[in-house]
């Protein structure tokens, strides 16, 4: 997907003194969420994420915020800031490191822990890492960075106040206000207010949930619900969450702990993060509880912890659903709890997951029917209280699908802030005099990653594979005497992925040996051209007589 906005020109040279912000990614989608900040021939990126495959995304595996627009300028990159610790903001790391792998990368320590495992897979050494936590600050080229803490579903989160002599940029990353956190560290809007009290000209606010009314339920409401499912299952537990979802992994060790049940770790990425996060002391885990083995005690006293819950279909919970898992098969009385939202995009995948969890005989328990899950994101009365704190001059929606962009930027109008930009993927924001407006747009579009590589697959080959997976396949193989110009062999016509035999192209051979004696009788040789002779006849056929629009490969070959 491109983002090339015709509409827009590209940005001038940015002026002495203002400040530029261009997202890379992130507005638009959840996901992916990147976006660099521009003072004095510096450059300063915020989060470097990347975005899941969709079903319209075949055999891609992960899809990267587009370098481009800084590639020629890398060495003017002054760090990376990550907000905090999930694969949409810090999984697209290794992938910038790799074009220039001296960049400070900064974050909390949860946050560098975990992007550690990812430098190291990429053989990425000797990266200069700044461990930082709420209130530090930090000078990186002409940027003075303040950090604050805030609270999300993953610890360790941080907003970043971007200090330039152009004015004050607060980006708030992913947060919510809960009120009662597991982990008793609250979003700091003493720290907010202090910002906006010395003044904050563009605030870059989470809009996830802008569209939801009211305010995020807190973490600490959803433990009965789960308590209920450990009181009421007689078999195994299966817990699919995110990898990086601490809160929620200590939430189910603790219930394991009061059922007197074990739990065991599912998935590579489940195993490493628990890991990390025991050791670097976000993790509580009660003596005697985590196992190693998924068979260490009996089905009635058993937990897994496993990944998957947004259906992806190489994770633990989608093979276990597809009884594929090398491990775990579903018993008749398991219960399954999908300690997760629904990502937008992923609704198909997660049903499915579902579908296949109760067909071979699991209870499962989801969002949907019991309240097994909450939200990181700050709801729209939160979005209000930020903005009524903050006061900005300037408000630019980050982080979310367009409906969630354009319901924070009401909310902010609401509270009477004089300027709200409603940008996307590629729009460049200047700050000048402490207005900000839209100075243009970079082409930017989305980067996929297809096995080892990276940026390589295009639209266009995309398209060919969804027709591949929805319409089929037919090849055409001619064989023309390059003498005579007659055909001496042919046309052979092979069909893959049709519900008809391949006998219903009878119909259609006399008219193609026509087409292509006709073309050669006009004294056309070329075989690119009759191969488009060849590919518009079939065409026509599929599409009236089969009413499909397959692959078509034709081919010439000269004896």
């Amino acid at each position: 997907m491109s983002h090339m906005h015709l509409e827009l020109p590209p940005p001038p040279a940015l002026a002495p003194g203002a400040l530029r912000v261009i997202p890379l990614g992130g507005l638009g989608e959840i996901g992916r969420n990147m976006t660099v900040f521009e003072f004095g021939g510096k450059l300063l990126v915020v989060d470097c994420g990347v975005l899941f495959p969709e079903e319209h995304h075949p055999g891609v595996d992960l899809i990267l915020p587009d370098f481009g627009p800084i590639r020629h300028r890398l060495e003017d990159v002054v760090g990376i800031v990550l907000t905090h610790g999930h694969e949409d903001h810090i999984g697209g790391v290794p992938y910038l490191l790799r074009e220039r792998a001296d960049i400070p990368v900064v974050g909390s320590k949860l946050t560098l822990a975990l992007v550690d495992p990812k430098l190291k897979e990429h053989r990425l050494k000797e990266v200069p890492r700044h461990v930082v936590s709420e209130n530090d600050t930090l000078e990186l080229g002409p940027f003075s960075l303040e950090f604050v803490a805030v609270n999300h579903s993953i610890p360790d989160a941080l907003a970043v106040a971007i200090k330039t002599p152009a004015g004050v940029a607060l980006h708030t990353g992913d947060f919510k206000m809960d009120q009662l956190p597991l982990d008793g560290r609250i979003t700091d809007l003493r720290a907010f207010a202090r910002l906006g009290e010395a003044g904050v000209d563009l605030f870059l606010t989470d809009s996830t949930n802008a569209d939801v009314p009211g305010f995020t339920t807190p973490e600490r409401n959803i433990t009965p619900a789960i308590d209920a499912v450990f009181a009421r299952s007689e078999q195994r537990i299966i817990v699919a969450s995110f990898a990086s979802h601490v809160h929620r992994v200590q939430q189910v060790l603790d219930a394991a702990a009061r059922h007197g049940r074990k739990v065991a770790y599912v998935g590579r990425s489940m195993v490493r993060n628990m890991q990390i996060a025991r050791e670097l002391g976000y993790l509580n885990v009660p003596d005697g509880v985590v196992v190693d083995k998924i068979d260490a005690a009996p089905p009635e006293r058993m937990v897994l912890m496993s990944t998957g819950s947004q259906g992806e279909p190489m994770a633990a919970l989608s093979r276990i659903a597809n009884n594929s898992h090398p491990q775990v098969s579903i018993e008749p009385g398991d219960t399954v709890l999908l300690a997760s939202s629904l990502i937008p995009g992923n609704e198909n995948a997660v049903y499915r997951v579902i579908d296949g969890l109760t067909r071979l005989g699991a209870h499962v328990v989801h969002k949907g029917n019991a309240l097994v899950h909450v939200s990181g994101h700050a709801s729209a009365g939160e979005l209000l209280y930020a903005y009524n704190i903050v006061k900005p001059t300037n408000v630019l929606p980050v982080h979310g699908e367009i409906r969630h962009l354009h319901a924070n930027g009401a909310l902010a109008r609401q509270t009477g802030v004089p300027t709200v930009l409603l940008a996307e993927d590629g729009f460049a924001i200047d700050l000048v005099d402490g207005h900000a407006s839209i100075a243009g747009a970079v082409e930017c579009g989305y980067v996929y990653v297809d096995g080892s590589s990276v940026g390589d697959l295009t639209e266009t080959e995309l398209k060919d594979r969804r027709i591949l997976g929805d319409e089929g396949f037919i090849s055409v193989i001619v064989v023309v005497d390059s003498t005579t110009g007659k055909i001496v062999s042919g046309p052979e016509i092979h069909a893959r992925g049709l519900a008809e035999d391949d006998a219903v192209f009878d119909e259609v051979q006399p008219r193609l040996v026509s087409a292509v004696e006709e073309a050669l009788a006009e004294g056309t040789h070329d075989t690119a051209q009759l191969q488009q002779v060849m590919r518009r006849t079939v065409g026509s056929f599929a599409g009236r007589k089969l009413r499909r629009r397959p692959m078509i490969i034709p081919i010439v070959l000269e004896a």
